[in-house]
């Protein structure tokens, strides 16, 4: 029998390995690759990507202006070289970060995110190969509709936690969006004080009505589920989309040979019992449906927090390495 993971695809799912390093992705065979800061951060750590650090500091100084200007540039360009690596290995697209702190400020997430498009396009890559990440707030969901539409920039939105931040990044026309499944699951663990079985999980369950809400409408934008915390909440989703995968459980699959069966069909969506709502046009209630669901107000303020500090802690290194 195969390994979990080759079966993993074999049920239509696209394996996407979330990874900021570049030297592990090429072994799993994945067809895209996320980064996000913190991923980045770690990576950079790393003897091996000092020449990375390196090319991203003599652009800051190039760039001149303020130290400040000079780490934010350094910083830009960062992303894009470990971007750069990761589309040397996987045939698909790289996800790459706008600033999780511009999280509440839509042009300001737009402009960021052109002037990394623009940083891929001088280093020879089409904005085709690249997916602009920004976080699933009102404000985000609005950047992704302005990039997708005036732009054709392709985005994914991540650190999502519910169905409404869902169908607003599917009425803005994402390309894609990350809902997440392990930080839900540890929200539940920890406010409930109980531990769930793979096919309880509800970080799993939030990602089943996602995407039987997408396939039973018919959007477009792709479900790809996130975050994970073991190798049973993957296979519990096999079928769905795409699936973004740490270079640890992705070892796990590729030793396991644990049968993996499909569970999410499309085709079954269209029967699903499920009433469709709109917030398209209607900001106020997008803000109090999301509001009600206590689970991702707190993950997705947590997870904007993490990712910023993380952020700053490379600016740090960077001006560390500009001095």
């Amino acid at each position: 029998m195969s390994n979990s993971l080759d079966q993993l695809k074999a049920t239509g799912t696209v394996v996407v390995s979330d990874s900021g390093d570049f030297a592990s992705i090429a072994k799993y065979k994945p067809q895209d690759a996320t980064t996000n800061p913190s991923l980045i951060l770690a990576a950079s750590k790393k003897a091996e990507y000092a020449k990375l650090m390196d090319v991203a500091v003599e652009y800051g100084k190039k760039k001149g202006g303020d130290i400040d200007s000079q780490v934010d540039n350094a910083l830009d360009r960062l992303l894009v070289e470990f971007g750069k690596e990761i589309l040397k290995i996987v045939p698909g697209k790289v996800s790459t970060e706008v600033d999780a702190r511009l999280s509440f400020d839509t042009k300001a997430s737009v402009d960021k995110a052109l002037h990394i498009i623009d940083l891929y396009k001088e280093q020879g890559i089409s904005k085709d190969r690249v997916l602009i990440k920004v976080a699933s707030t009102w404000e985000g969901i609005k950047a992704a509709e302005i990039l997708q539409r005036d732009h054709g920039i392709n985005c994914n939105l991540t650190l999502m936690f519910s169905l409404p931040q869902a169908i607003g990044a599917a009425e803005a026309g994402a390309y894609l969006i990350s809902p997440f499944v392990g930080r839900i699951l540890d929200w539940f663990k920890a406010h409930n004080k109980k531990e769930y079985a793979k096919e309880e999980d509800p970080g799993v369950a939030s990602v089943k009505s996602i995407y039987q809400y997408y396939k039973k409408f018919g959007y477009k934008t792709i479900v790809m589920g996130a975050s994970f915390r073991s190798i049973g909440e993957i296979t519990e989703l096999a079928g769905c989309d795409y699936l973004t995968i740490s270079p640890n459980l992705l070892e796990e699959l590729i030793n396991s040979s644990e049968a993996v069966p499909k569970k999410l069909d499309a085709s079954q969506a269209a029967s699903a019992n499920i009433a469709r709502k709109s917030y398209l046009k209607d900001e106020a209630l997008f803000r109090f449906d999301f509001n009600e669901d206590q689970m991702a107000v707190e993950k997705l303020r947590e997870g904007i927090s993490k990712f910023a500090a993380d952020a700053v802690t490379l600016k740090d290194i960077l001006k560390q390495k500009l001095a």
